[in-house]
Order: structure tokens, then sequence, then C-alpha cells
């Protein structure tokens, strides 16, 4: 096997004006964090309020829960993008329908659909650790706020919650770095986010080792800076006497 090797190559010219092939990569690296940043609000938010839901005294509560969490947790991701985007556009509203096909760039109506998808199915994961932190609380934080007048909302506002949240950290700083992981996913569905780039950088200069180890390199010191940082919001939050804060 006579291998060229080219650690270079990324300072190569396209051909395509100015641009190198660095270009193309920073260009993916942004794709990549759009889908994932977004994707992770929805997630965030979504399943905070499901995981609360599970939580409830209320039945039909507890069962829109289950059953989102059923759902959306045993359909494989992919299925569930290729759902979000060549099913569902199908269904929208006319005016609609006409804006996301002649108006939005292929590019970006892939970015929507992707992080719609990546965001519902990372959301029935956080609902469970969510559901987890505050069922792992002792009975009598609940039964004082009740106590001193507070609605089932404001319970869970200023007691539950916080405190949930802090126990759950170390789970859901893995589920941050899936989800950005999980968001490479999204160049089947047509976004040229970072391995799609890396895919088509490869074809061109059949440079595919080096090109691959630079992809590698970025995931991992992308990866290890999130679960740092998570680190860092860990300590600082960590309470004595709750599982998170129990180590020193």
């Amino acid at each position: 096997m006579n291998y060229t090797w080219n650690w270079g190559v990324l300072s190569q010219s396209t051909g395509i004006g100015d641009e190198t092939y660095l270009d193309w990569i920073v260009s993916g690296l942004g794709w990549l964090l759009t889908i994932g940043t977004i994707a992770w609000i929805i997630a965030l938010c979504l399943g905070t309020v499901l995981g609360v839901m599970r939580t409830l005294p209320s039945a039909w509560a507890r069962r829109v829960g289950t059953l989102y969490v059923t759902i959306f947790r045993n359909i494989p991701l992919l299925v569930q993008l290729f759902v979000w985007y060549y099913v569902v556009p199908n269904f929208l509203p006319e005016g609609v329908k006409q804006w996301w096909f002649f108006s939005l760039s292929p590019n970006t109506s892939a970015m929507i659909s992707a992080s719609i998808g990546l965001g519902l199915f990372t959301a029935a994961r956080i609902c469970e650790q969510v559901r987890t932190g505050v069922q792992s609380l002792p009975i009598g934080q609940s039964n004082a706020a009740y106590a001193l007048g507070f609605t089932i909302p404001q319970a869970y506002k200023e007691v539950l919650l916080p405190q949930a949240f802090r126990i759950i950290l170390p789970p859901l700083s893995s589920e941050l770095t899936n989800c950005f992981k999980n968001a490479s996913v999204a160049s089947l569905v047509g976004v040229m986010e970072l391995i799609s780039q890396t895919k088509t950088i490869s074809e061109y200069t059949q440079n595919s080792l080096e090109i691959y180890t630079y992809a590698t390199i970025i995931y991992l010191v992308f990866n290890l800076s999130l679960i740092a940082i998570m680190g860092l919001i860990e300590r600082k939050l960590r309470v004595p006497g709750l599982i998170a804060g129990s180590q020193k």
C-alpha cells in the first residue's frame, strides 16, 4: 500500500474561490453546534415538563409522560429523523408547506428537522432522569412545601426541582455529550455538518486517514470540554447530604 501522508490537507484550496478545506470543517462544526444546541434546549425544556408530569398525583399526567417515553425512547433516532424530514413536512398547512419547500434552503430545512427529531428523542431520556431525581428526594420535602401553603407548581419550582437537578447533574452531563454526538446522524438527512463535510473532503482528497483523525480530535476536544464545564457546574452546585454532594 503506497499511501502518501498529507497532514496539511486542510490548508489546501477547494477550488471554489479562496475557500480551503479548513473552511468546510469550520462550517460543518458550526452546523453541528447549531443542531446540538437547539436539540438540547428542546430536550431540556420538554424533558423537564414530562419528568414533572410523571411524578404528579394526576393519573392522566403520568400516563401522558409514560406514553411519550415509551414511544420516543423505543423508536431508533434515525427512523425519527427520517419521519421529521420526509413525512411531517407533507402534513404542514399549505402556506407553511410552500415556505418549507420553496423558501428554505435544503440545508436549513434539514437542520430544523434534525434538531426537532434529536430534541424529542433526547427529551424522553431527560424525562426519566428528572423523574428519578424528584422521586429520590425524601417525601418530607414535598410535605413540608405543602404544609407551608405552596401550590404544586410552587413546590416543584421552589423546592423539588432545584434539588432534583443537583442530583441528576452527572447523568445530564452524559446526556449533553450524547446529544452533540448524536447530531452527527443529521448528515443522513442532508445537513452538511462535521461528519458530512469530513466525508466530502475525504472523497475529494483521498486523504481519509488524516481527515478522519482531525474529525476525531475535534469531537474529543469538544466533548471533553463539555464534560469539564459540567463537572465545574456540578461542584459549584453540590449540596452536602444529597447524592451529588456526597463525594469530596
